[in-house]
C-alpha cells in the first residue's frame, strides 16, 4: 500500500488492525450515496465537507480514555467498533463511550476473520459481542457492524438480521504500524467529503493516533470541514 494510506474500503486490519486481506479485496461499486453494491457504507452524506471518525479494536486503556478526553474537548462525535473480549475487560470504558454520546459498533468477539464463516457461526459471534456490549451499557443501541480485516462474507446479511448496518471506510491510514504523527495527519487529509476514516484505539499502543487526531481536527475545521456521526 502507498504511504498515503489506503483509500476505499477494500480492507485494513491484523490483530487489532482492519488491514488488507490477501492481495486486496474488491472495494465494490461505490454509488453517490456512499453505499457499495454489497451494502457496506463507506461515505456518509457525500458531497458535504463532513468527516466520520471511526475507531476499532477497543476499548483499550489508556488510549481510549485519552481519545475520549480529546473528543470531548473538541466536541467531536465518533463511532467505536468494539471487540467483545475487550468489552468484558473494560465495561467502564464502554459505558463512558456511550455516555459521551458516541455511536457503538460491533467488531466481533475476538477479531477473527469471519469472511468464510457460515451464517450460523457469524450469528453466534455477533450475538455474543452484542450481549457483552449491552451488559456494559443496558439498552444502548448498536447500529453498526464492521468486519475484521474488511472480510465481509455472510456478515453483511447476518448483521442486518440483527439490526446493524455494515460500515467500511473510505480512508484507512494504516495506524496499526505507527508511521509518526505527521504522516498519520497527512494520510487522513486524503479523505473525501462524507468519508469514513478508519483509525484504531485498540490493538496496541495508539498514542500516535490520539496525537494525530488532536492535530487533524482543528486543521480540518480551519479548512471548513465538520465532524459528524452517522445516523444511529
Amino acid at each position: 500500500m502507498s504511504g498515503a494510506g489506503r483509500v476505499g474500503g477494500a480492507a485494513a486490519d491484523g490483530e487489532g488492525f482492519d488491514g488488507p486481506p490477501p492481495d486486496g479485496a474488491p472495494a465494490g461499486d461505490r454509488p453517490a450515496d456512499g453505499v457499495r453494491s454489497d451494502g457496506v457504507i463507506e461515505v456518509v452524506g457525500g458531497g458535504e465537507r463532513t468527516i466520520v471518525l471511526t475507531f476499532d479494536d477497543g476499548p483499550n486503556p489508556p488510549d481510549t480514555a485519552d481519545l475520549l478526553d480529546l473528543l470531548a474537548r473538541e466536541d467531536v462525535p465518533a463511532v467505536f467498533f468494539l471487540v467483545g473480549e475487550r468489552v468484558v475487560e473494560h465495561p467502564d470504558l464502554v459505558a463512558r463511550i456511550a455516555a459521551d454520546g458516541h455511536v457503538l459498533g460491533n467488531h466481533s468477539w475476538q477479531h477473527d476473520d469471519l469472511g468464510d464463516a457460515s451464517p450460523d457461526v457469524v450469528h453466534a459471534d455477533l450475538t455474543r459481542t452484542l450481549d457483552a456490549i449491552r451488559a456494559a451499557v443496558p439498552g444502548a443501541p448498536v447500529p453498526y457492524w464492521r468486519a475484521p480485516f474488511g472480510s465481509w462474507g455472510a456478515t453483511v446479511d447476518v448483521a442486518a438480521s440483527l439490526g446493524m448496518r455494515s460500515m467500511g471506510w473510505h480512508t484507512a491510514v494504516e495506524d496499526w504500524v505507527p508511521p509518526g504523527v505527521d504522516e498519520l495527519v497527512r494520510r487522513m487529509e486524503a479523505v473525501a467529503p462524507g468519508g469514513v476514516i478508519l483509525l484504531h484505539d485498540g490493538g496496541g499502543d495508539r498514542s500516535q493516533t490520539v496525537a494525530a487526531v488532536a492535530r487533524f481536527v482543528p486543521l480540518m475545521r480551519e479548512r471548513g470541514w465538520q465532524f459528524v456521526a452517522p445516523p444511529a
